[in-house]
């Protein structure tokens, strides 16, 4: 088993031909732009990848078959460059108490969206040894650190980071289901409804969202979530009067579960849903009520509420400057943080209001 200390396009291209794709079909795999895979080909060792495509290239080669990796190091080796490659080893019984530590604190990190400490948290143990020569425990741990990478990208959001996100969750779903934990099983099916509807298949969004609300593998306050978040997409798909419905219901449970912080957000998805009904009134009384519940505790937070109170604002020409302003707020966040999803939520209102 190798693994690449740095890729640069000469490796690149190796594990390309080792995986028998055309550019595109690559470009296509990794979720990367057919020109990034074009210049990496016809600059080989001249060119760098940035960080986020060596994470990608790594998680790739790490998760090829034995096969695929044996024509990657041979490709290498035709053209004299074995050195770049070291040998794997398994984590020793030891090691699994700061691994665990280790994905501990990077549950922490992601909660202030603090991604490149997180990363090199993740990074060090995903590419370690394939999940297959681990023992259980080890295969759990790998399986959390899969999730908690995917769970990274999902909140970084760009279209290739959920793209990344997908193929994470998938694969620590397969190592849940054959440990036999249907719980985190359950959990991950839920985010990959979620990033579903982040990526705009909102159908098959609310399709996952309505069996997971059912799904006595999750806990209670899980379920309702799952709730929430149908209304949620129901909003973007336009059926507003439906989604408070089940907003409302949900909101009503989190505050039966004694669950402050769902709460808040169920008010604040609530706000958006009468906006999208057209009743400004209640949006603005559903989004100040979010706003007194609570200081946001991260810049997700923050970048959310602001976006949801300047798209309401922005409806009303009478508090439009003020929402512009709001809006330009949470961009910047969003902008400093990394939050690809929510800069791209803030474009379409801002493009909205251009054509309004």
């Amino acid at each position: 088993m190798a693994t690449v200390h740095q890729w640069t396009g000469l490796e690149a291209r190796a594990l390309r031909k080792a995986l028998r794709k055309s550019i595109r079909g690559f470009a296509e795999h990794l979720g990367v732009a057919v020109n990034t895979v074009a210049k990496w080909e016809k600059l080989l060792v001249d060119t760098v990848p940035q960080a986020d495509s060596q994470a990608i290239l790594d998680t790739v080669l790490a998760r090829a078959d034995p096969a695929v990796q044996e024509r990657f190091a041979l490709l290498l080796g035709d053209h004299g460059a074995p050195a770049r490659l070291h040998k794997r080893t398994v984590p020793a019984v030891g090691e699994y108490e700061t691994w665990a530590e280790d994905l501990e604190r990077t549950v922490v990190c992601l909660s202030r969206q603090d991604f490149g400490f997180a990363c090199t948290l993740l990074d060090r143990w995903l590419r370690r040894v394939p999940p297959r020569e681990l023992d259980e425990r080890g295969q759990y741990l790998y399986a959390r650190t899969s999730t908690l990478f995917g769970d990274m990208r999902r909140l970084q959001g760009t279209v290739c980071d959920l793209i990344t996100a997908t193929s994470l969750y998938a694969d620590a779903h397969s190592l849940f289901v054959d440990l036999g934990i249907p719980r985190r099983a359950a959990q991950i099916e839920l985010s990959l409804a979620v990033v579903e509807e982040m990526s705009g298949q909102l159908a098959s969004a609310v399709s996952r969202y309505r069996s997971l609300a059912e799904d006595d593998r999750l806990s209670k306050r899980d379920r309702v979530r799952a709730r929430l978040w149908i209304g949620t997409a129901l909003t973007k798909q336009g059926e507003a009067d439906s989604a408070i419905v089940l907003m409302q219901s949900a909101a009503r449970e989190f505050y039966d579960l004694t669950e402050p912080e769902d709460w808040a957000v169920a008010q604040q998805k609530l706000a958006l849903a009468h906006r999208g009904a057209g009743d400004l009134t209640h949006a603005l009384r559903f989004i100040e009520t979010a706003r007194s519940a609570g200081r946001p505790n991260s810049p997700l937070e923050h970048v959310q509420l602001d976006t949801a109170h300047a798209h309401i604002l922005l409806s009303d020409a009478a508090t439009a400057g003020e929402g512009q302003k709001t809006l330009d707020r949470a961009a910047a966040t969003a902008g400093r943080h990394g939050l690809g999803h929510q800069l791209r939520s803030i474009m379409t209102i801002r493009e909205s209001q251009e054509y309004a």
